[in-house]
């Protein structure tokens, strides 16, 4: 029996064609009509890396905004914030340093303080606590998507760190209280 090309292509193929045509625009990048220095200044991976410990940070704020307001929250927030810390040191290139992952949540007067990259803190604490869940599940789909370009070991760390997030998403949204 001969063999007959499909009509169109497959999903699998169009994916594998987006995938490289990405690959290949970020490996290019844009130049003036110069040639391209066979060394960039930063390495993908580095400026992965950094971008990832800005996310990090962006979320450790938001943890200690969230704390802030709802001092009540504190110690349930404790361990996901302690997370992000150390997401954020593992993840930050070498000899760079990491977004004070030691620093603790201070006191809160009850006023909805500024929380980065969310708008403020919600007044109540379970919109507080989805606020933050959204934050999470948002930097978590992030990191998903960033494993595309990554090269293999930062790819396996991002990998890992989404998965927690999807982790703190789910804390974040139950009843700590609640039988399964």
């Amino acid at each position: 029996m001969p063999w007959t090309p499909h009509s169109r292509p497959s999903r699998r193929s169009l994916l594998a064609g987006a995938a490289g045509a990405a690959g290949v625009a970020l490996l290019t990048g844009c130049t003036d009509g110069r040639p391209a220095v066979a060394e960039p200044a930063v390495s993908l991976e580095r400026r992965m890396r950094e971008a990832a410990v800005r996310d990090s940070a962006r979320l450790l704020e938001r943890y200690d905004a969230t704390a802030a307001v709802h001092p009540d929250l504190t110690a349930r927030l404790a361990p996901l914030r302690a997370a992000v810390a150390a997401h954020a040191s593992a993840l930050s290139p070498a000899g760079a340093g990491s977004p004070s992952p030691s620093a603790s949540p201070s006191g809160g007067t009850g006023a909805a303080a500024p929380a980065a990259g969310g708008g403020p803190v919600p007044a109540k604490p379970a919109e507080a606590l989805t606020a933050l869940a959204d934050a999470e599940r948002s930097l978590s789909e992030t990191r998903t998507i960033d494993l595309a370009g990554a090269p293999g070991e930062l790819a396996r760390l991002l990998a890992s760190v989404a998965a927690c997030g999807a982790v703190h998403v789910h804390l974040l949204t139950s009843d700590p209280g609640a039988t399964a």
